[in-house]
């Protein structure tokens, strides 16, 4: 289908309510998803850390973003990285916005999701793949995990790795901190990473 083709066929489906955005936003979905033209799809959602942008491949979850980082500027980097066919259609997201709720909510201690790693790679991405051996409610120092990730003198590296994650929350790098008690950096700040310790803590 091109895009002539797509645009009539909108407006055979909208002939007399071009305003109902909801519903074009839903057949728009469908129609790239049918199509295989849906390469990254997201949505928006609320929380007790403020809203976060989810996106998704066809592979799996890919990104997760507070609203600090800018969510048009993450939309932008998400078309520039993977694909500029990026569209707004949340029923791709469905289990991990109900996970995320899930876990807010204090019902659930690990994400079953499945994950996209494209936006991590090398070192980085060895210090990601082990921090979900750190349990609910635990914490582990930057050095335990830079030497979990193979190169005990990484700290600064692993820091590095942990404050530029792509899946905060899913993949728990509010769980490392410094070996003196310090929190570290953290992508939706010092604020958001002490209130998800604090809730796996109350739990």
């Amino acid at each position: 289908m091109n895009a002539n083709e797509f645009v009539s066929d909108l407006r055979r489906a909208f002939p007399g309510d071009p305003g109902d955005l909801p519903r074009l936003r839903v057949r728009l979905a469908a129609a790239a998803q049918r199509d295989g033209i849906l390469d990254v799809a997201y949505r928006t959602i609320d929380s007790p850390v403020g809203p976060l942008l989810l996106a998704a491949t066809q592979a799996g979850l890919v990104r997760i973003a507070y609203a600090s980082e800018d969510h048009d500027a993450v939309l932008q980097a998400l078309a520039d990285r993977i694909s500029p066919r990026v569209l707004n259609a949340p029923a791709r997201l469905d289990g991990a916005a109900r996970e995320l709720d899930e876990y807010f909510a204090g019902q659930r201690r690990g994400f079953d999701l499945p994950l996209d790693w494209q936006l991590s790679a090398g070192f980085r991405r060895a210090v990601l793949s082990h921090l979900g051996e750190i349990g609910y409610g635990q914490t582990a120092s930057y050095a335990a995990v830079a030497a979990l990730a193979g190169n005990p003198k990484a700290v600064r590296a692993t820091a590095t790795a942990c404050a530029t994650n792509p899946l905060p929350l899913v993949v728990p790098c509010h769980r490392v901190i410094y070996s003196d008690g310090r929190i570290g950096r953290y992508l939706g700040g010092p604020e958001a990473k002490r209130a998800l310790l604090l809730l796996e803590a109350a739990a």
